[in-house]
């Protein structure tokens, strides 16, 4: 087997790599954070002083972190992954940045005579643990080939995209009908309750239509009681869509229900729910409908908190 490397080890990074370690695989791992990793460190996981280290003492490296200035933080200076790369070695970056990053970020890799290949995936915590998670993938065919064993170790559904950045944009298009679809959802509920339908009752009857999407089946329970942990942040989710609204704009594709549901999440982190989940839309909503939102898992009614990124998000995905 090849040696691996994993660079940002967060709430999705540290399960990628806790499921390598139970495909057999030897893995070095780098978090800016080393008390996040000690659990993976219990689990058999070497560790790196530094990406540059982690790419020195690996044939195939990932990493996973939040945005393009995470990723440009792993890999820049003396310290930086770019810095442990060769001949002969894989770097796959699973984050979700820009795709002229990633395109920019593979050329300075092959520089080095190393090959780069963006690989985000579509799935939350959830789905990784459950062996679930499906992941596509940005560069040459060939090099792709190489580690498709590798990604199958991760998850079961691994598609092969195009070239560099290729699979970044994918994940962008796929990712914007995301909330989209929750806002929808959120819509309708709202208005089944507010004409006389029992939210449980109207939630029931969605979920059992046409309409129920396998997103929706795991994020709608979310109207009745908020999750004591984000899957996916409203900061995170509106990253996704500028970046989805800035490649729009690149190609002349309009986005409306991107734009009307970014501001809504704008709404939000006004709100102070900036690091919930970005199911609170339907919070959003609920209070512009003059009713309540959901439930904390305490039972109270949901308290507003600091609007403010937190780097802790790194790495989380949908």
């Amino acid at each position: 087997m090849a040696t691996l490397g994993f660079v940002g080890l967060g709430a999705m990074g540290g399960r990628i790599a806790y499921r390598l370690l139970q495909g057999g695989h030897t893995l070095t791992g780098y978090n800016r954070t080393r008390e996040k990793a000690r659990w993976l460190l219990e689990a058999g996981m070497r560790w790196g002083e530094s990406p540059a280290a982690v790419a020195q003492a690996a044939d195939i490296i990932f990493s996973m972190v939040a945005d393009t200035a995470a990723l440009q933080a792993i890999t820049e200076g003396p310290q930086g992954l770019l810095d442990g790369l060769g001949p002969g070695k894989i770097y796959i970056d699973m984050s979700t940045v820009s795709p002229a990053v990633s395109r920019a970020l593979a050329a300075r890799v092959a520089e080095r005579g190393a090959h780069m290949l963006d690989a985000p995936v579509s799935g939350s915590t959830v789905t990784v643990e459950q062996g679930r998670l499906a992941i596509m993938v940005g560069g040459e065919r060939a090099v792709f080939e190489q580690v498709r064993s590798v990604l199958l170790d991760i998850g079961p559904k691994v598609n092969y995209v195009g070239s560099n950045g290729q699979a970044v944009l994918m994940k962008i298009a796929i990712n914007l009908s995301l909330p989209v679809q929750f806002l929808a959802f959120s819509e309708g509920l709202l208005l089944a309750e507010k004409g006389g339908i029992p939210r449980e009752t109207a939630f029931r009857v969605w979920m059992e239509s046409v309409v129920a999407s396998p997103a929706m089946q795991y994020r709608g329970p979310f109207v009745l009681e908020r999750p004591a942990e984000a899957l996916f942040s409203v900061n995170m989710m509106q990253k996704d869509l500028l970046l989805a609204q800035e490649l729009g704009r690149a190609v002349d594709v309009p986005l409306p229900s991107v734009a009307l549901t970014n501001e809504l999440l704008t709404a939000a982190r006004a709100l102070g729910l900036g690091q919930e989940d970005f199911a609170v839309l339907f919070d959003v909503l609920a209070q512009m409908a003059g009713v309540s939102g959901s439930s904390s898992p305490s039972g109270d009614l949901p308290q507003s908190s600091s609007g403010e990124q937190d780097n802790t998000e790194a790495g989380r995905s949908e």
